[in-house]
């Protein structure tokens, strides 16, 4: 059976895909051709292609040193010794490939890709481009604004906008939920703005019709389906793509390619942000790179002071250099490639510990930083750990070894980035107000996973004994304490759209070595020091849906969980924990019952 035609694709249109000429391309007279399908395997069963994708992604776990083979072990029939414990050893390759077929061509860099066989990795991204096409054919997912600037016209936006009332209370929900973690607008500022463009919308600016929609946009991402109901009376899937598509509409009207203007690239930041789950990995990784190279023009990694420019100036272009490393981070680590920004690359400083009411457009004289919490304390504190993760980028390799000629050498640097963040920010909390709670988490979380993963490569680039590898242990239970601690909080209920989906700093580095510790090491581990394992375990499970997701990360993970509880059942006994029945049925249908 051909595959869907160009035509069709291109149109985003259903095609019954019908020889010679498709039913749409006949009515509609166009040319139509049909791509030439990937070569065919073996048709499998499904639970065979299941197992295969999975032994996969456990492969890549492997590979990268996160996960404990058992393969050479097991299948020869020896036994390890059980005084040491073994970490793979990371693939030398540092430098990413090109792959290159039938006039295409794709790079390929940084963790996990580069700890593949170029045959595995070609395998990998066919299939993922196979998926897109139909996800094209067969999906409702919005466009990405990018396509949009380059195909697409400007179109007037009045219909989109809300009344007065409801715009207002769009923008109090972002200043509750949002700001805390993006503070990249300047409040009263914006708040005049919005005041006029819901009074007069079809006198609004381009810049101010992007920035207010991005607004509204993230501001409906942060409610919940009860507060769009009770609140806008409307679902909250209505909203979210209502404006969605608004927001992406108004970057075209702005011209956001070509633009010098950092309203629009605020409003391109926060757009981003709430759209993670419109855009495959890699589609989000260049919108995400058009972003970067925005700022860029704009010069934000030159500090705004050497410039010259007004303090005002200075201080909001730092807030949003500092949201757009993260965000081009994550998006890099996704997409399986290296970051935009490399850090000897920019010498932007780090915006001052100060509230809002402390700088305006105008101002002539820098302000006074404060030697308290201000409503920068959880951004500061986020860049100041990140910036100390950058400035270690030299010690790390594309597969992840941290390259520290000794222990004492990482702790040095370790502990100047603890001494940092806890005088600067974290000395200043109050544990009472849950934002600083979280402000707490991240941070000592931060400097947990540092020390985490320094001690994750000595473990794999030699054996370590008992006493090495309880004390990683017992840091990777610390970070997933942490976590469970945050997502406990009841006081972090308003900021669920951050919390929930949001995994601390080494998070994952740790569950996998506890994981793969109660798999092929127990015996290590007293009775209750297991118990209290799978209790930290479990609270993940409970605290984060989408680890019940089809995400290939999260495939291995549940299978690798269900290895552990194997053993652990075997030897205790133990009745089936409703986590553990749920990551068995989510693997035995891909996460179809439980997305």
């Amino acid at each position: 059976m051909p595959s869907t035609c160009r035509t069709c694709v291109r149109r985003k249109v259903k095609c019954d895909r019908l020889t010679p000429r498709c039913s749409s391309c006949r009515r509609g007279n166009h040319e139509c051709s049909y791509e030439a399908p990937f070569p065919q395997t073996r048709k499998r069963k499904a639970s065979e292609d299941l197992a295969d994708r999975v032994a996969r992604y456990e492969r890549i776990l492997r590979q990268h040193g996160l996960l404990d083979a058992d393969t050479q072990t097991r299948v020869s029939g020896i036994a390890p010794d059980p005084n040491s414990f073994h970490y793979n050893e990371p693939a030398a390759s540092t430098t990413g490939r090109v792959l290159a077929a039938k006039g295409t061509s794709r790079y390929v860099s940084g963790h996990p890709w580069t700890n593949f066989g170029e045959e595995e990795v070609r395998r990998v991204f066919e299939e993922e481009e196979q998926e897109q096409r139909e996800m094209t054919i067969t999906s409702e997912r919005l466009g990405d604004p990018l396509t949009d600037a380059l195909v697409g016209s400007r179109r007037s936006l009045l219909q989109y906008h809300p009344t007065h009332t409801e715009a207002l209370l769009l923008w109090q929900t972002h200043v509750e939920k949002v700001e805390p973690f993006c503070k990249i607008l300047h409040i009263s500022s914006t708040s005049a703005m919005i005041e006029r463009v819901s009074h007069h919308p079809e006198l609004a600016s381009d810049a101010d019709e992007c920035l207010v929609f991005a607004i509204y946009q993230f501001a409906v991402y942060a409610m919940t389906d009860e507060d769009c109901e009770q609140k806008l009376g409307q679902p909250r899937s209505t909203l979210s793509r209502r404006y969605h598509s608004a927001a992406q509409q108004a970057l075209v009207n702005a011209a956001f390619l070509k633009t010098s203007d950092i309203q629009v690239l605020q409003a391109l930041v926060l757009f981003l942000l709430s759209s993670r789950q419109y855009y495959d990995s890699q589609t989000y990784w260049i919108l995400t790179g058009v972003a970067v190279r925005i700022g860029q023009r704009i010069g934000l990694h030159q500090d705004g002071e050497k410039l010259g420019m007004s303090p005002f100036d200075v201080q909001m272009r730092r807030r949003l250099f500092y949201q757009l490393i993260p965000l081009d981070g994550r998006a890099s680590q996704m997409a399986g490639t290296v970051v935009s920004i490399p850090p000897d690359s920019w010498d932007t400083q780090l915006p001052l510990n100060i509230n809002d009411e402390q700088i305006w457009p105008g101002m002539t004289e820098a302000p006074r930083e404060q030697q308290d919490a201000t409503q920068m304390i959880f951004c500061l504190s986020r860049a100041c750990i990140g910036r100390f993760f950058a400035s270690m980028s030299p010690h790390l390799s594309s597969t992840g070894p941290w390259k520290f000629d000794s222990l004492p050498e990482a702790e040095s640097v370790i502990g100047a980035a603890e001494r940092e963040v806890e005088d600067k920010y974290i000395r200043y909390c109050d544990i009472v107000d849950p934002l600083h709670f979280l402000t707490v988490g991240l941070a000592r979380a931060g400097i947990t996973a540092m020390r985490l993963r320094v001690r994750l490569t000595r473990v794999r680039n030699q054996t370590a004994t008992q006493a090495e590898m309880r004390e990683v242990f017992h840091l990777a239970q610390k970070i997933l304490d942490t976590d469970a601690a945050v997502s406990a909080h009841s006081g972090l209920e308003r900021y669920r759209w951050h919390v929930r989906p949001f995994f601390l700093w080494g998070t994952f580095d740790s569950f996998i070595f506890v994981l793969t510790t109660l798999w092929t090491r127990v015996s290590v581990l007293s009775p209750v020091e297991v118990e209290e394992a799978w209790t930290k375990v479990e609270k993940l499970y409970c605290n984060h849906d989408e680890l019940l997701g089809t995400k290939p990360l999260y495939v291995a993970l549940r299978r690798l969980t269900l290895k552990a509880w194997d053993v652990h059942a075997r030897s205790d006994k133990a009745a089936e924990p409703g986590f553990i029945t749920s990551a068995q049925r989510c693997n035995v249908f891909k996460g179809a019952v439980c997305d």
